[in-house]
């Protein structure tokens, strides 16, 4: 069901944000017709909230059940600061309407060209730009997982990272993962490494932290195995010269 694409910026916002949530598996319907077994993923029209509460642009509906609310705005308007209007309604679902989660843990601001996502479930939940909405297999997996393990999704298990492992590594090398965990427990959004040449860079990296890196190819490329034969490439006993006490590379990850 298409929304009207007449001359309006708001008219044809919502066409656009149609057109993204059908693209992503949502049944879009009108509150006068519907329908929440017609599909996994079911987006309703100018939903009314609780009294206080106004109407939801869309309310989100994952199998059965409200699990967020879309906030749609014109082209153009900044969307930061919209989250205040979206939280108002994840609030504000009836009493009398099933809901795994209250507040509505799942909630976007979108004008059709721009998106923004708020989960949360996530620990300190703020939005972020996405490309489109998710599907409702994906809000779906996420419900279920923190159903039964509330506090399981990404954000929270970055701040349960296990010890970093110093056998193999300089000092440096063990601050500059350590920091990078520090950064991603605080869910900084982005986080720079900067190390000088021959400092151990590839060993360092996501890979020494995450995986084990396998010696360089001919191209001059490192790449990553699963494979538990591959062996990670050791560092010397002493760091190279450019790693000595007096210019010893930055070990703190920054922010941009």
């Amino acid at each position: 069901m298409n929304a009207p694409t007449g001359g309006r910026p708001e008219d044809r916002a919502r066409a656009d944000i149609d057109r993204l949530l059908t693209g992503a598996g949502w049944i879009i319907q009108n509150r006068d017709s519907i329908n929440i077994e017609a599909g996994r993923g079911i987006a309703i029209r100018e939903f009314p909230l609780a009294p206080g509460h106004g109407f939801a642009d869309y309310l989100l509906y994952v199998d059965g059940y409200a699990a967020g609310v879309v906030e749609a705005k014109k082209a153009g308007v900044p969307l930061i600061g919209v989250e205040i209007q979206t939280a108002k309604y994840s609030v504000g679902l009836p009493q009398n309407l099933p809901a795994p989660r209250r507040p509505l843990p799942f909630c976007y601001e979108s004008t059709g060209v721009e998106t923004r996502f708020t989960n949360l479930l996530e620990p300190d939940a703020r939005s972020r730009p996405v490309f489109g909405f998710h599907r409702p297999e994906t809000l779906a997996a996420w419900l279920e997982a923190d159903l039964k393990s509330p506090g399981s999704g990404l954000r929270n298990r970055l701040r349960l990272m296990p010890p970093v492992p110093r056998e193999g590594l300089w000092d440096h090398q063990y601050r500059v993962i350590a920091n990078l965990d520090q950064s991603l427990a605080r869910n900084h959004p982005r986080a720079l490494i900067h190390m000088t040449m021959g400092s151990g860079k590839t060993f360092t990296g996501p890979p020494r932290r995450y995986g084990a890196p396998t010696r360089p190819s001919t191209a001059g490329t490192s790449t990553l195995r699963r494979s538990a034969s591959s062996s990670p490439k050791t560092p010397a006993t002493s760091p190279p010269p450019s790693c000595s006490s007096a210019s010893a590379p930055p070990a703190s990850p920054r922010r941009d």
